[in-house]
């Protein structure tokens, strides 16, 4: 039986191999992808706390900054911390179809939320936002892994006015590892790779395990420990087996979990498992009051200042506020508030607000959604390790590691039993 296993093994291994190396070797880097960003550019994200207590710059001040940066800059979205050190984030929308360029339907996304997958306009989950012929996580983007459909970001500091960066996601090395790691840069074509891949490696490491298994006492405690002191054939064997079985639990979740991104199946059957509907309701509409007939102008909308005080008076202890700015006269403004004590980055609070009086349209708290929106949300923080923070993304990236250097070791223990085979053939050819 075990020949069976270690033939699946062998023969899973070697077609999906390569693949697996470069996902892993990606993934490693992408584990601090938020971390390296901020730690390369912390102009973009940080200011010098101000000598005395001051208060931001209004909103309408800064935007006004940003168009004077961009002259044609159309903003989207804004996004404000708590943190009085942090910069104010713009999202602009880009040139449909080029570089940054927004997708069809959907305005360019805010900032820290811009660089997850799982957030889109104005820091809303896109599991929050599943709808008819929606395309579900990483394998409803087109292009080497989807992630070219943002526009750019502009951080302004809210004291000065002054513009401290612009990101633009194509730009940077980010968006290769992202589109290695999700599709090998390959489009859909390379996503149903990637895809196949993944769906391989659960087997390769069920199959694993079941070659690891001792027999004996003597040999779990062989198997549970790396002979450092061994030569190379021995010592190559127990890296790939020993550190294999302790790392054999992590890559099957974060394997499992990125399955999630390659094909829309997977993302219907979380939505059928936890019996959650995945489409959701359309964004409310906003009411204009009615005008004068000596007054024909349209209506004023609310300020973006306005909006985010009614956002701060119906969250006063949120860490985040990130607006989506109504796309015309009947949107309404949507509001994503993180708490203190959210789960992880993505579980945010949402409010509708009316762009013309302010009253609350519609209001959500995490715990409210539904069943299938709170397990897909999961996802991402899982299969990214940044669910419990600094010592979650520390395993992730060891595990990581180790995944890229497993076809490595394997192969080499696979052409070590070749050679043995041949020279056992050959001496039995010779006698």
């Amino acid at each position: 039986m075990k020949i069976f296993f270690r033939n699946i093994h062998l023969y899973l291994s070697l077609v999906s191999g390569l693949v697996i190396a470069v996902v892993c070797l990606t993934g490693a880097v992408l584990v601090f992808e938020k971390d390296l960003e901020q730690a390369w550019h912390p102009e973009r994200y940080f200011v010098a706390a101000p000598a005395q207590a001051a208060d931001p710059l209004p909103l309408t001040r800064l935007m006004e900054a940003v168009r004077t940066y961009k002259a044609d800059a159309k903003i989207t979205g804004v996004k404000t911390y708590a943190d009085p050190a942090r910069t104010v984030e713009f999202s602009l929308a880009g040139a449909p179809g080029g570089p940054g360029g927004e997708r069809k339907g959907e305005g360019a996304r805010p900032a820290e939320a811009a660089r997850r997958e799982n957030t889109g306009p104005a820091g809303q989950s896109k599991e929050g936002r599943r709808g008819k012929g929606e395309r579900g996580g990483k394998g409803g983007e087109k292009g080497g892994g989807g992630e070219g459909g943002r526009g750019p970001v502009v951080f302004v500091n809210p004291y000065t006015a002054a513009v401290t960066g612009e990101l633009n996601y194509r730009e940077t090395i980010f968006f290769t590892m992202m589109a290695l790691h999700r599709g090998m840069v390959g489009g859909e074509i390379g996503k149903l790779i990637v895809g196949i891949s993944t769906v391989m490696f659960l087997f390769i490491i069920g199959t694993g395990l079941v070659l690891w298994w001792p027999a004996t006492r003597k040999a779990l405690k062989q198997r549970l420990r790396v002979k450092w002191s061994s030569g190379w054939k021995r010592l190559n064997h127990d890296l790939h087996i020993v550190l294999g079985f302790y790392a054999a639990l992590f890559l099957f979740v974060f394997a499992f979990t990125g399955l999630a991104w390659s094909f829309e199946w997977f993302n219907k059957g979380i939505y059928a498992v936890t019996n959650s509907p995945m489409q959701r309701p359309e964004p409310p509409v906003s009411v204009a009051p009615p005008t004068a007939q000596d007054a024909p102008a349209a209506p004023a909308a609310l300020s973006a200042d306005a909006a985010l005080a009614r956002a701060r008076s119906l969250a006063p202890t949120a860490v985040s506020y990130a607006l989506q700015l109504p796309k015309d006269s009947t949107g309404s403004i949507r509001v994503a508030t993180l708490r203190p004590d959210a789960t992880y980055e993505n579980a945010t609070d949402e409010v509708y607000l009316d762009q013309y009086s302010g009253q609350v349209l519609r209001q959500q708290t995490y715990e409210q959604r539904n069943l299938g929106q709170r397990v897909r949300g999961m996802f991402k923080p899982v299969h990214t390790g940044s669910i419990f923070g600094w010592p979650s993304k520390i395993i992730s990236l060891v595990v990581c590691v180790l995944g890229f250097t497993f076809p490595i070791t394997g192969t080499i223990m696979w052409l070590n039993r070749l050679r043995k085979q041949r020279r056992k053939e050959r001496k039995l050819v010779a006698a």
